[in-house]
């Protein structure tokens, strides 16, 4: 492989690295039996009002149907951008549902606006290793549905924008190989 090659895989993986625009949340799995939710400066792709008791679903979070649970426990300051948190956070996965459903985030009715920051803050919950196993196992990325808690509704819901995980494991295993490969020497 060339240098030009190289360097090219390198830039590539650093670019998947990034958030998209549309990305409005970023999931961390970095901490064993963890996961914490962290808003980004995204732009939203659609308006919704919708309650804080549905909340928004990260759509295909899980490849398996129903092994998420409710998540109950959460702390931190995560809502939609301009209303306050009310510092006690859910999450819920429907025994038939592969997304994972946020909720409970804020006593405000939560809006969103087309072409603004979706999200702010961020929230962090405890799970037990079968769940984070799973979370694990899981996709890394999806579409983000306000006014959805389940797979079954979200033709009700609203697509506002992307969820992901960071750092994506695609791109870690990218940039991995282009250390490799940068550092083989031609004999």
């Amino acid at each position: 492989m060339n240098k030009i090659t190289t360097i090219a895989t390198l830039v590539a993986a650093a670019t998947a690295m990034t958030a998209s625009a549309d990305d409005l949340v970023q999931i961390d799995l970095s901490v064993a039996n963890q996961i914490t939710i962290v808003a980004t400066d995204g732009l939203a792709s659609a308006d919704a009002s919708f309650s804080s008791f549905t909340g928004v679903l990260l759509a295909d979070f899980f490849n398996t149907a129903g092994a998420g649970g409710p998540i109950t426990g959460g702390t931190g300051d995560f809502s939609t951008f301009g209303e306050a948190s009310d510092g006690s956070p859910s999450m819920f996965n429907d025994t038939a549902s592969f997304g994972l459903n946020f909720w409970s985030f804020t006593n405000d009715a939560p809006s969103i606006v087309s072409g603004e920051q979706a999200f702010s803050g961020s929230a962090t919950f405890v799970v037990d290793a079968g769940v984070y196993a799973a979370m694990l196992a899981g996709n890394s990325s999806g579409d983000l549905i306000a006014g959805s808690d389940r797979d079954s509704n979200i033709a009700g819901g609203v697509n506002v924008g992307t969820w992901s995980l960071v750092p994506a494991p695609s791109s870690v295993a990218m940039l991995g190989l282009g250390g490799l490969v940068a550092g083989r020497r031609r004999r």
